[in-house]
């Protein structure tokens, strides 16, 4: 993809989301790691039901590690594959507290030693929490970013590293969240709304339904 037309499609993603953020609920670095362990093949709106009753008690990895698997499980039952997640979540805690003196960590590698924490999940909480330059791809940015042309790459990981490649560093941050919001208002998975977005002229999906060649 040429340089032109990525600069053209980031200044629409500005103009449609100028104020797009992350809407997982967190009020520390903490709780936005345990949000995005619980968004797990969950919403956003979802996980933030759950974490508005776990987090008003249980905010810090010092109170979470003093939890049992078994006492997490019905606070968090509602978000799915929450026998897994409980454990993940207890076993962060712990792990933070014996290892980081209750913090979560700024590095990407430390981040992702922690039980539960993979990439997307490191990036997400280096972006939100610690304002770190990161270009998360969940499933969305990785439907909307291979139908806009800017990555034929079918892995998160070569995806994110298209991405980078294509906006500027200082832009990364933000562009996650526009291209979250498009995939979530717009682009949706099973029926995109083609014909009001101001991005099919772009979109590979758009032109080949129409039979326009790109």
């Amino acid at each position: 993809m040429n340089a032109k037309t990525v600069i053209q499609i980031s200044i629409l993603l500005d103009e449609m989301y100028p104020h797009a953020v992350c809407e997982l609920n967190h009020q520390n670095p903490f709780e936005l790691l345990v949000a995005t362990i619980l968004s797990a093949q969950c919403t956003d709106k979802r996980v933030n039901e759950i974490t508005a009753r776990l987090f008003p008690r249980l905010n810090s990895a010092e109170k979470m590690a003093q939890l049992t698997e078994d006492e997490l499980i019905p606070l968090i039952r509602d978000c799915g594959l929450f026998n897994n997640k409980s454990k993940n979540i207890i076993a962060t805690a712990r792990q933070l507290v014996a290892l980081h003196g209750g913090s979560v960590p700024q590095t990407r590698e430390e981040l992702e030693s922690l039980p539960g924490v993979g990439r997307k999940t490191a990036n997400v909480v280096l972006a939100n929490a610690f304002s770190t330059p990161a270009f998360p791809v969940d499933t969305h940015v990785l439907r909307v970013s291979q139908r806009l042309g800017l990555s034929s790459e079918k892995t998160p990981e070569k995806v994110e590293a298209d991405l980078c490649q294509l906006f500027p560093q200082d832009q990364w941050i933000k562009k996650h969240h526009q291209i979250i919001f498009h995939g979530r208002n717009l682009c949706k998975a099973k029926k995109p709304l083609c014909n009001i977005c101001p991005l099919r002229n772009y979109c590979s999906l758009f032109l080949q339904e129409s039979g326009i060649k790109s």
